[in-house]
């Protein structure tokens, strides 16, 4: 099988990770992945904050469980009042990723650059898992401030990354395969 194939069937949602910080040239990989991603009428709108810093990591896991707790969802709250939890899943790096509000479909795009970082983690084998429950948090004006997103930028997306820290290889569910229909 396709070596790229292969990757993308093997790429899990990892939410356990080993301690020790990603090598700076697999991070420099990962985001050169990003920034080579499809993009419309070549905007490149994207914007890569990576966030190292244990306080900081810990601020936004803490923030983002306040503000599960006030929502309205259920299964939110209960995650977001459980001690036990990290939204983050203490995973030693995050990165941001941003668009630039005046870009012509940059939530696309930058989906486009995390899916690229994603795969190119797991032909790093470092684990990684996109995170939703961070948009909680980029609806707070000051806590985009305090991760110093640029002006003009909007964040959309969280993704952790680190080694993982499983025993044994993670298989996939199922797949739907009856979800094609061929025009002729």
């Amino acid at each position: 099988m396709n070596e790229v194939i292969r990757t993308i069937k093997n790429r899990r949602s990892v939410r356990s990770y080993q301690t020790t910080q990603i090598k700076p040239e697999e991070l420099h990989q990962i985001i050169e992945a990003g920034i080579y991603a499809p993009t419309a009428h070549n905007d490149q709108p994207w914007h890569f904050t990576v966030i190292q810093n244990n306080d900081l990591l810990s601020h936004i896991n803490e923030k983002t469980k306040d503000l599960m707790v006030k929502t309205d969802d259920e299964f939110m709250k209960s995650l977001g009042s459980n001690p036990n939890i990290n939204v983050i899943y203490n995973a030693p790096t995050l990165i941001i990723v941003s668009g630039r509000k005046d870009a012509l479909d940059p939530k696309t795009d930058c989906s486009a650059a995390i899916q690229n970082m994603l795969i190119t983690a797991e032909s790093l084998n470092i684990g990684s898992v996109w995170l939703s429950f961070l948009t909680l948090i980029f609806t707070l004006p000051d806590e985009v401030k305090r991760i110093e997103i640029p002006e003009g930028y909007e964040p959309y997306y969280g993704v952790a990354f680190g080694y993982k820290n499983i025993e044994k290889e993670l298989t996939a569910p199922t797949r739907n395969v009856d979800v094609i229909n061929f025009i002729s």
